[in-house]
């Protein structure tokens, strides 16, 4: 694989991933981006995208959420400043194709896509990121600097994560189409040499307290603990404001007695990890085709996943956003290949119950009919006088 510098997938895994930073030179060759900045400001303007300005202002880091006006964009000085813009993924099919490039990896673990639009002199401060990411390089130049630091210690004058001492052990300029994984921890900074544009994959990592806390949650209607706590027997107390030892003792042995199955773990995992984040809103269509009609387009174009959709899937059972699917088992190897390929090819023999799951999705916006083919028409051939 040439993104991976020549490394299969498995070798990349086995001796690259979560262990050491990779430089790839031309990972993608002739890489042009796939946005432009006035397209990036354009995104930056919106409330329910999320946007940041990171700037330096004497010897002091500063941030700013957006979004931003183009009027305010304009007004910034000629260098030293980044533009973030975060889920660019779910705004550009370009975007998204670029993403499901490092589908060798689960789509449980992929997050999304960060563009850093920098002027000369623009970064973001030395810092580490607590999951794995690849630095894909757009249209200009940056240099990065890398290494691991004893001293995780965070500047405190500055308005974001940023480490108080930084000394690079390595040091890259990357040029369009390169690209660096770092492993999480790996400190790191990238400093804009000319307008560039940086492309950030990266990685869903919570923390275990995390998960645990969304776990509980979900368990919170499947608990079933036989038995109603009793204190027969016990003695008068002297101090009544006090919490008997007692009900502390045997409120613990109910709870020692909770127990789940590895079923309720992958379950919870499919529904929490398929959750599209709070900002995501999803477009209804604007002109709701009728069961019958949809079902004709279906077999005629296919369908695509909406790009903000998240479906995922354990064994039989499927998830889409956030919820678990219930369908006839023949359905399995089709809703695979949509969870899989994010579209199904226009096929005459999709079925009736497959079409009939999914048009409460494409009523919701969840997915919608590919592009119509229009024939090609025959070329006239030319006649030439005798």
């Amino acid at each position: 694989m040439q993104l991976l510098g020549g490394l299969t997938a498995r070798r990349f895994l086995s001796q690259i991933w979560q262990t050491k930073p990779l430089l790839v030179r031309d990972a993608i060759p002739g890489f042009k981006g796939v946005v432009q900045a006035p397209e990036l400001f354009a995104l930056a303007a919106r409330s329910d995208i999320e946007s940041r300005l990171v700037w330096r202002r004497g010897g002091a880091w500063r941030l700013r959420h957006g979004p931003f006006s183009r009027s305010e964009l304009a007004r910034l000085p000629k260098s030293g400043w980044t533009l973030l813009v975060q889920g660019l993924n779910l705004e550009l099919p370009a975007a998204d194709a670029l993403l499901r490039r490092f589908r060798f990896l689960p789509y449980s673990r992929l997050d999304d896509i960060m563009l850093s639009y920098a002027v000369p002199g623009g970064g973001v401060g030395p810092h580490f990121d607590s999951y794995d990411v690849f630095l894909l390089q757009g249209p200009g130049l940056r240099k990065w600097g890398v290494g691991r630091t004893p001293d995780r210690a965070p500047d405190p004058s500055a308005q974001l994560r940023i480490l108080r001492s930084f000394h690079p052990e390595t040091e890259w300029v990357l040029a369009p189409g390169d690209m660096l994984y770092l492993p999480p921890g790996w400190a790191h900074e990238g400093v804009a040499i000319e307008p560039c544009f940086t492309y950030s994959v990266g990685f869903r990592a919570p923390t275990h307290s995390e998960t645990a806390r969304e776990f509980l949650s979900y368990m919170e209607d499947r608990i079933k603990i036989p038995g109603r706590y009793s204190d027969r027997g016990s003695a008068p107390h002297r101090n009544p404001a006090e919490i008997p030892g007692a009900m502390i003792r045997k409120t613990g042995e109910a709870f020692g007695r909770i127990r789940w199955t590895r079923k309720d773990v992958s379950r919870f995992l499919g529904e929490y990890l398929s959750t599209p984040k709070p900002q995501v809103v999803f477009s209804r269509p604007a002109l709701g085709r009728s069961k019958a009609r949809f079902a004709t387009l279906c077999r005629t174009r296919g369908v695509r996943l909406d790009l903000r959709t998240q479906m995922l899937f354990r064994g039989r059972d499927f998830f889409i956003n956030g919820e678990r699917i219930d369908f006839p088992s023949r359905l399995q190897a089709a809703l695979s290949r949509l969870a899989n390929e994010r579209r199904l090819e226009a096929d005459p023999r999709l079925s009736r119950a497959l079409l009939l799951l999914l048009y409460p999705w494409y009523l919701s916006g969840w997915l919608h009919l590919g592009e119509p083919r229009w024939p090609r028409r025959k070329a006239k051939r030319r006649l030439s006088a005798a």
